[in-house]
């Protein structure tokens, strides 16, 4: 399977040899991966429907490496793709022919650890359990828990926005990031934030998280840590029907209870997840809800009530409460083992991220399933249903002929429906090259014109990650500049339409 990318420069590819030496004089040792066999391992993402060898691989070690690595590729226009841990599922981090994959997972240490301000200082390849790891001796976690926690690395969670089951509550990887450092295209060192709860003037941290490495490489950040709640609990909530756990979720959320996670799962998903884990999941119930509420004890156990009376009403047939610490991460674990437990049922699946207005869940799932009906293809939900993200897995055969772009097509199918009911083509996954055809679906060509910008000012030669995010990239020139002026923007140099 291959995806339109940007024609590779044959005149980079030509020298490649001579490229390859000039980074051996800044990476000494193991520091570049050229042999075909050796970069075979970063030919893709968690997007493994997309494959690419690179040109050459690096792995610095050190912020003046990754600023070398930069200034060289800047001056002699070779495009670079940042890569941390590659769980990307949007093929953000998947290789160009004629680039270099700069591979940060060198940077894996936590710098500091400073309880007073609640922070800590870690670099990018540190993985996103791995901070919380390092703090939960002193009773301090991270938030956001992607389900890929034990392996995706924060310098990922950063450049996607990253969530997780625990987002609705304590918000994504933007919510809870202080400060980065990172290096641009030509080599500077630029660090944003600190310690501090606000950054004064323009919001670039905010601009830099999500960025998708098209702006610049994560050298180092600064992440909010937060005190364990006193208790946590969660619950179990079983459905006859999916619309059924929607309306419950919709209500539980309408009544001002904010759970720590609310997920949401249908029959295939359950089944599989209880198979694999064994976690305690009624199999007898079309979808499941799990329902965390953390802080006091006396607060829990009454919001605790508060859930099971909404979920009474809105037809809930099984209620489980979490007993203890072991029942509660039991019962998560099922949850975030749902990708590779499905896994075990399909040869493949083809794991989509859309968000939608909660209220719309009900009217979406039904349109999957007339989707799954079309495509002749079986789905299994999975969803951060608190936030309205959707997690569908799209089960296929890569080895049947024409699955694959049936599976395809069914996902463009489902987040064109997510943008029609009044959502996003992504939640935390991003964009990259899965969702890149159809940012028209969301966005005007002015829109796309006014993001392009942004680029171009902060890499006017489109080296970083070139082929991500943007159906056509235009040159900056063809752009304009941005003028402003009593308050009202103007483009006296852009091309009418």
């Amino acid at each position: 399977m291959s995806v339109m990318m940007p024609k590779p420069s044959e005149a980079i590819l030509g020298r490649r040899q001579s490229i390859v030496n000039a980074l051996r004089a800044i990476l000494p040792g193991e520091g570049v991966v050229d042999a075909a066999n050796e970069m075979a391992v970063f030919e893709s993402d968690g997007l493994t429907a997309y494959r690419q060898m690179p040109l050459v691989v690096v792995l610095p070690s050190t912020v003046e490496q990754v600023a070398r690595v930069l200034q060289y590729c800047h001056a002699n226009e070779i495009p670079v793709v940042p890569r941390g841990s590659g769980t990307s599922l949007s093929g953000g981090a998947l290789p160009l022919e004629d680039g270099v994959l700069l591979v940060l997972s060198k940077f894996n240490r936590v710098l500091e650890i400073d309880y007073d301000n609640r922070c800590a200082v870690v670099q990018p390849g540190v993985t996103n359990l791995g901070i919380t790891k390092a703090v939960e001796g002193e009773g301090f976690y991270y938030a956001p828990d992607p389900s890929s926690q034990i392996a995706c690395s924060i310098g990922g969670n950063v450049a996607e926005n990253s969530g997780g089951v625990h987002c609705l509550k304590y918000g994504l990887t933007a919510n809870n990031v202080l400060g980065i450092e990172f290096v641009t295209i030509e080599g500077e060192v630029v660090r944003l934030g600190g310690k501090h709860l606000e950054a004064e003037g323009y919001d670039f941290l905010g601009l830099m998280t999500g960025s998708e490495g098209l702006l610049g490489v994560v050298t180092e950040v600064t992440v909010r840590i937060l005190q364990k709640p006193e208790t946590a609990r969660a619950v179990l909530i079983g459905f006859p029907t999916s619309e059924q756990a929607g309306e419950c979720v919709a209500a539980i959320i309408a009544k001002g209870i904010i759970p720590a996670g609310m997920e949401m799962m249908d029959r295939p998903a359950i089944h599989a997840a209880e198979d694999f884990v064994h976690a305690g999941y009624p199999r007898d119930v079309e979808a499941l809800l799990i329902v965390e509420l953390d802080g006091p004890g006396a607060e829990v156990d009454h919001l605790l009530a508060e859930v099971a009376a909404i979920a009474d009403a809105n037809g809930a047939t099984v209620t489980k409460v979490s007993n203890s610490e072991e029942e509660r991460a039991s019962f998560w674990a099922g949850r975030k083992a749902a990708f590779p437990a499905v896994g075990r049922i399909s040869p493949d699946y083809y794991c989509m991220d859309g968000t939608i207005p909660r209220k719309e869940l009900p009217r979406v799932l039904a349109g999957m399933k007339a989707f799954s009906e079309k495509y002749d293809l079986r789905v299994a939900n999975v969803f951060h249903a608190g936030d309205g993200n959707l997690h569908p897995l799209i089960l296929y055969d890569a080895n049947k002929e024409g699955e694959l772009h049936r599976a395809e097509e069914f996902g463009n199918d489902i987040l064109r429906l997510c943008v029609e009911v009044g959502g996003v083509l992504t939640g935390e996954h991003g964009v990259g090259v899965e969702k890149r055809d159809l940012m028209p679906e969301m966005f005007s060509e002015d829109d796309l014109r006014h993001q392009q910008r942004v680029k171009c000012a902060f890499d006017d030669k489109h080296l970083l990650n070139p082929g991500k995010v943007f159906p056509q990239l235009h040159r900056c020139a063809e752009l304009g500049r941005m003028h402003v002026h009593k308050g009202q923007v103007a483009f006296p140099d852009l091309p009418r339409f």
